[in-house]
């Protein structure tokens, strides 16, 4: 499976919209038989009525590579799959064949994820790894097939072309992606649709779990932060004011995980604590934390599944609710704000983002507070220092651990080893290598040390490691709890001597540190 950042994004060429969408019974037009590049211009009379089922997986599963591919069967005649539509009352909705119909319309607009229809869906939201994508889809394919805009000037002087050009000009105009239809109604479209689906380039178990479940509060609020209340709207059924509270939580929310965008090699200490934002990497983080923001005293994660359908967006804001109380006890300015520093807690030791120690971090925190446990916070921040010196020294360490532990098991792994250091270190016990291994259950099993390699190139992972290890000798520290301070997020201006005992306010009685912990 290609990187996310190798992706491109056409997730706007094609709107989306409810099956149940429009009422009555179905338009007397009769079905098509093939869909060109005509219908899908602007003022053409298929596009304003084609559209996705709002469960369909984002359109951007497609290389540069592949979408050149597509164009170029297109405008050599070769043979393309049909596309696979089912008509509603008011609309013609894609069953199958949505990538092959935005890769003709993304040519013709020249957007392939950062040009106008891009930006009205995306608003400021699109990531650098998008615009790259894109730009280098648009190269590819002005080298190697040619752009809209080209064939058009062509035909303008038709005149002086080539026999091969205009054989080229013949097919485009000429031919279609032939259309076979779904009969039924929304039931049977759906069936289809996840019928079909399960082959070719089948949905994955998170895809699946989503669209399964797109009316539940969970998926809605993940995939609303995600896009920072922007793209598709999945709440837009809605109250208008329940949708402007959704939307505004989710902005701030994606801003408080996700900002500042993710670059390789790293270059500063300010890093986002949920890493990239590219949607197959965040999604499923964003649901977890969503999950364990909202689990009460009990030991597993609830189940999406169980959720009922959010019929009003009640639950869905109570879910953004419960998220932002979660997210401003890790970081930010609000009283109580542990100010987690992301370089030591949520990064491993190459600087690349980890999952396992984000989400195992932000389970420890969730479920303190779920248990209302008061005391924990007070005895975090008592051995904080010592704790963050202890996950500096050794992340090369802890890193290995989680590696020998399975994929499913590794947040529970690194949530229980941040429960055992802490302990360690409020008995007055020196946390080294050795206690670590023995904390994790895995003496016998890991070799402590750096992997030595033998190239000569350094790399992103390198660059990396070294900043971050530079860097942090020379971060500041909050004088109080010796804990670093994560001073774009998370820092507090406070008096010296306290204004009790008559402290000013001048600069020289003011200092930098942690949030003040409530009581």
């Amino acid at each position: 499976m290609a990187g996310k950042s190798n992706l491109v994004n056409l997730d706007a060429m094609i709107k989306r919209e409810d099956f149940a969408a429009g009422d009555g019974e179905n338009g007397s037009f009769e079905t098509i038989n093939n869909i060109s590049v005509r219908d899908l211009v602007s003022g053409g009379f298929t596009i304003p009525i084609l559209r996705k089922p709002d469960f369909q997986r984002e359109t951007n599963h497609w290389t540069p590579e592949q979408v050149v591919s597509l164009l170029e069967c297109y405008v050599n005649g070769d043979l393309i799959p049909s596309v696979i539509l089912w008509k509603s009352p008011t609309y013609l909705f894609v069953i199958d064949g949505g990538h092959r119909l935005s890769v003709l319309k993304a040519w013709v607009e020249d957007d392939y994820g950062d040009a106008h229809l891009s930006h009205k869906m995306f608003g400021n939201e699109i990531s650098s790894e998008q615009k790259r994508a894109a730009e280098r889809t648009r190269t590819l394919v002005n080298e190697r097939v040619g752009s809209w805009s080209h064939y058009k000037e062509l035909i303008d002087n038709s005149d002086d072309l080539t026999k091969e050009q205009r054989k080229k000009i013949s097919t485009i105009t000429t031919r279609g992606f032939q259309v076979q239809w779904v009969q039924g109604d929304t039931d049977k479209a759906e069936t289809s649709f996840f019928n079909i689906n399960m082959k070719g380039t089948p949905l994955d178990d998170l895809e699946e779990l989503l669209l399964r479940n797109r009316k539940k509060p969970i998926p809605i609020a993940a995939r609303a932060i995600i896009r920072a209340g922007k793209g598709h709207k999945y709440w837009s059924s809605f109250s208008s004011e329940m949708s402007r509270e959704i939307e505004a939580a989710a902005l701030e929310l994606h801003r408080v995980l996700f900002a500042p965008e993710l670059k390789r090699p790293v270059k500063t200490l300010d890093l986002p604590l949920g890493g990239s934002k590219g949607v197959r990497t965040a999604i499923q983080v964003l649901i977890d934390f969503l999950l364990m923001a909202v689990k009460e005293q009990q030991k597993s994660l609830p189940n999406i599944t169980k959720f009922q359908d959010d019929e009003t967006g009640t639950e869905t804001v109570n879910v953004l609710k419960k998220a932002s109380r979660l997210a401003s006890r890790i970081t930010g300015n609000d009283k109580g704000s542990l100010g987690l520093h992301p370089a030591i807690y949520y990064y491993g030791p190459s600087g690349r983002h980890s999952t396992p120690m984000f989400l195992g971090t932000v389970s420890l925190i969730a479920e303190k507070l779920a248990n209302n446990d008061k005391h924990f916070f007070k005895k975090f921040t008592d051995v904080r220092s010592l704790l963050e010196k202890a996950l500096i020294n050794n992340k090369d360490l802890i890193a290995m651990i989680l590696q020998k532990n399975i994929s499913k098991n590794r947040v529970q792994k690194y949530h229980e080893l941040l429960q055992g250091i802490i302990d360690s270190l409020l008995s007055k016990v020196d946390v080294d290598e050795l206690l670590i291994i023995k904390i994790s259950k895995l003496e016998g099993k890991v070799i402590a040390g750096d992997f030595k390699k033998s190239s000569q190139n350094i790399s992103d992972e390198d660059k990396s490691k070294v900043f971050i290890n530079v860097a942090l000798k020379s971060a500041l520290t909050c004088p109080i709890c010796g804990g670093y301070l994560d001073t774009e997020k998370s820092v507090s201006y406070d008096h010296v001597t306290p204004v009790r005992e008559s402290g000013v306010g001048d600069s020289s009685n003011v200092q930098l540190r942690n949030m003040r912990l409530s009581p």
